[in-house]
């Protein structure tokens, strides 16, 4: 298969997690993506550990992978020459640097198309580029709090998601955004600029919960494992283990509610309005049932039931399991350092192909400069 973006040139200026994984969703899809790095360090996250495996750090390797490395002191004379020559060749460039570092670096967006009119320029902030906050500084966590995610997560007290998934979402959007201008530049042969934040992803996400205010006046609060608008539909006890169970039709609930002993017309849980209110007895009922059985008996019940259910499983389970191999979502990649690992793939699958993403063969995440040689090579021919 050939790699449906290998005409794409993309620079990737980015450190942390944001910006390196728009660019990664990029190479995924077979762009050729050279990451610039401080020679001193490079990214961020190839200091963020445990765990490291000699001496690789496992979170860069998460978010790097399809890429090649190259070194440049962009404060330099000769780091800004490198630059300009890799602008002219490329389609798209990709930072996150807060507001008006690129511009004192010498490379403002005028000078960028000036370098190269057809240059896609995705541009990941933490807060925004203008408004009265539009100079923070954005890290994963604040942005989950400052964008409400954490204000309808968690039991009790706010909790964040489990990954740092204002960053991934900044990334994906960005890609998104990314792929739509170098559409319009097959049209117009101009490039354009695309901005987006890690607070603007998180509130691009909020879906009915957002209604639920904007619309409604309501406050959406923290329910824990359960949906805050359809019942039953969470996490429930069984007699050795827990289940996730989730009703979201009112044919599914008038099959369900007998599978648990409950009248599907009591006019406690008839409708799922009334379910959402009476959630606390519903819960209560549901796990006195699923108390007498393993929580084995109870998914396979449900499943002859056509119910929708599931496990909590953790991450052996999930690499594990025979779905998860069955649909490509690990591939294999030659390290230079650590020879054959084992990598979370993309999650494109495109026509029959085996594998995950638009690539003929994956690129495992580069070394620091690993490709110095080849790069500036290649701009000298």
């Amino acid at each position: 298969m050939q790699n449906l973006l290998s005409d794409v040139v993309v620079v990737d200026l980015t450190r942390a997690l944001a910006g390196p994984h728009a660019a990664m969703m990029l190479g995924d899809l077979g762009a050729r993506v050279i990451k610039v790095e401080t020679p001193a360090g490079g990214d961020d996250s190839r200091g963020w550990g445990p765990p490291f495996v000699e001496g690789e750090s496992t979170y860069y390797l998460s978010a790097n992978r399809n890429k090649e490395s190259v070194t440049a002191d962009l404060k330099s004379a000769e780091g800004k020459e490198f630059l300009a020559k890799l602008v002219r060749r490329a389609d798209v460039l990709i930072e996150n640097f807060r507001p008006g570092v690129l511009d004192r670096l010498g490379f403002s967006t005028a000078r960028l198309h000036e370098l190269n009119p057809g240059l896609v320029i995705l541009s990941i902030t933490g807060f925004g580029h203008d408004g009265p906050d539009g100079g923070r500084a954005g890290y994963d966590q604040i942005a989950q709090g400052e964008g409400g995610l954490m204000s309808i997560t968690g039991a009790v007290e706010p909790t964040k998601i489990g990954v740092p998934i204002a960053d991934l979402l900044a990334g994906m959007y960005g890609a998104y955004g990314a792929l739509a201008a170098l559409h319009e530049r097959s049209i117009t042969g101009k490039g354009r600029v695309v901005r987006t934040s890690l607070l603007a992803s998180v509130v691009g996400v909020h879906a009915f919960h957002g209604t639920k205010w904007t619309v409604a006046g309501e406050l959406p609060e923290r329910v824990g494992n359960h949906h805050a608008q359809i019942a039953p539909y969470g996490l429930y006890r069984t007699k050795d283990d827990i289940v996730q169970v989730a009703v979201g039709s009112e044919g599914q609930w008038r099959t369900f509610a007998p599978i648990v002993g409950l009248d599907p017309a009591d006019e406690r849980f008839a409708v799922n309005s009334s379910r959402v209110a009476h959630r606390s007895e519903l819960t209560a009922a549901i796990e006195a049932a699923f108390a007498k059985e393993p929580a084995d008996v109870w998914l396979e019940r449900l499943a002859e039931q056509g119910i929708p259910a599931g496990k909590v499983r953790d991450f052996q389970q999930v690499y594990e399991w025979e779905q998860t191999l069955s649909q490509g979502l690990l591939i294999d990649v030659e390290h230079p350092t650590l020879g054959r690992i084992q990598l979370p793939g993309p999650p494109l699958r495109f026509d029959d192909q085996p594998y995950a993403g638009a690539r003929e063969t994956n690129l495992a995440p580069p070394r620091l400069g690993e490709h110095n040689e080849s790069v500036r090579a290649w701009l000298d021919e």
